[in-house]
């Protein structure tokens, strides 16, 4: 079983020396645990002007501390708990309220499972990636194209190479890329971007490489449009201000994130991402498909029919160092669960639990594969 990752060493290392903090059988460096050093990237602790963040290093010192407090006055038990932590996305999108169903369904019976799950709200796929990678996290909600491009060493990571640790576990609701434009700035087609102030996604997300393939394909760069690099959550309220004409968001609807932007003073278009050059790029990258928003979920946009644009998946994804019982009991969960899981969000009703096994790129990791041959889903 795994123990907390990414928090300080110190309480770790003490129940090192000393034998655990329940004695040697139920030491927290068990054996059954991954015991490599934490080895945080610079590059998942840095903000962008370089600078620690003490709220990430704040909440790792505080889960360990809850650990201890849990712990230590209870006494020993015959079995070690496994703490499991969970990367999302921001508060606003569809993979927090993902990760906080997952997390209370796993928990919901810590009794058979002895496993506590909790959830982050991090930067995106990109950090995501990386810290399940690093050990910092233990599951991550992953876009199908940015789980593609790690474990085939591409984009971010084509300087460190293939990551074949990358482990799939299921895929999760399909996600269109989607781009509104206020009414002022003219653009009802993705062409109309030339010299626009548009967000195209925050460093560690991954609709920054959507919004940059759009671009691509239409022959336009980052230099040829005013380009603005802010998380999600801060798009709308810029875009209402007046201070951007235009931003990328890939996302599952109905998202609170568009609404948000379409209920303002500021009058919105949702600005289709189709034709021949787009087509193209379908081509170009197998992980894209064509995608439809339905105008219906956003009364206040200026849109009188469904928006066509392209798309990924969300996909829920591992390293192959995690516990094959941690990954089969998390899976179980989701799959035998399925219609509560599906009643959360309305970007849910059409999976299927076939359907959520496709768009996988990495390996499916064998303790969710011991489930799927369980369950009848793969041979």
């Amino acid at each position: 079983m795994n123990p907390v990752r990414g928090t300080p060493l110190a309480p770790l290392l003490l129940a090192k020396q000393t034998g655990g903090l329940c004695g040697n059988r139920n030491s927290m460096t068990s054996n059954n645990m991954i015991q490599t050093p934490l080895k945080e990237s610079p590059q998942l602790l840095m903000g962008q002007k370089g600078k620690i963040s003490n709220g990430v290093l704040q909440k790792r010192f505080f889960a360990v501390v809850l650990i201890g407090v849990s712990i230590l006055p209870g006494g020993c038990r015959e079995r070690n708990v496994s703490f499991v932590t969970i990367g999302t996305g921001g508060v606003t999108g569809i993979y927090y309220p993902t990760g906080v169903a997952i997390s209370r369904m796993v928990n919901k019976k810590f009794d058979e499972y002895r496993i506590k799950a909790t959830i982050e709200s991090t930067s995106g796929s990109v950090f995501n990636v990386n810290a399940v990678l690093n050990g910092d996290l233990v599951f991550g909600v992953v876009q199908s194209d940015r789980q593609y491009q790690a474990y085939n060493g591409l984009a971010e990571w084509s300087r460190l190479g293939k990551q074949r640790e990358l482990r799939s576990v299921f895929s999760i609701h399909p996600e269109s890329i989607t781009l509104i434009a206020s009414e002022k700035s003219g653009i009802r087609e993705i062409k109309d971007l030339k010299a626009k102030r548009v967000n195209l996604g925050n460093p560690g997300s991954g609709h920054l490489q959507n919004s940059r393939d759009v671009l691509e394909t239409i022959g336009l760069t980052e230099k040829d449009l005013s380009a603005e690099y802010v998380k999600a959550v801060e798009a709308p309220g810029l875009l209402q201000d007046e201070r951007l004409d235009a931003f990328f968001y890939t996302v599952g609807h109905p998202s609170s994130n568009i609404k948000e932007a379409t209920s303002g003073r500021i009058k919105v278009f949702i600005v289709p991402i189709e034709g021949p050059d787009v087509d193209e790029m379908l081509k170009k990258y197998p992980y894209y498909a064509k995608s439809v928003i339905p105008h219906s979920f956003y009364r206040y946009a200026l849109n009188t029919e469904d928006i066509n644009t392209v798309g990924v998946k969300a996909t829920f994804v591992t390293s192959k160092r995690v516990d094959e019982d941690i990954v089969y009991a998390i899976t179980k969960e989701v799959f035998e669960n399925f219609e509560g899981f599906k009643a959360l969000h309305p970007a849910y009703k059409v999976l299927t639990k076939e359907s959520m096994l496709k768009g996988l790129s990495a390996p499916i990791h064998k303790g969710a594969l011991k489930y799927y041959k369980e369950a009848g889903l793969i041979d």
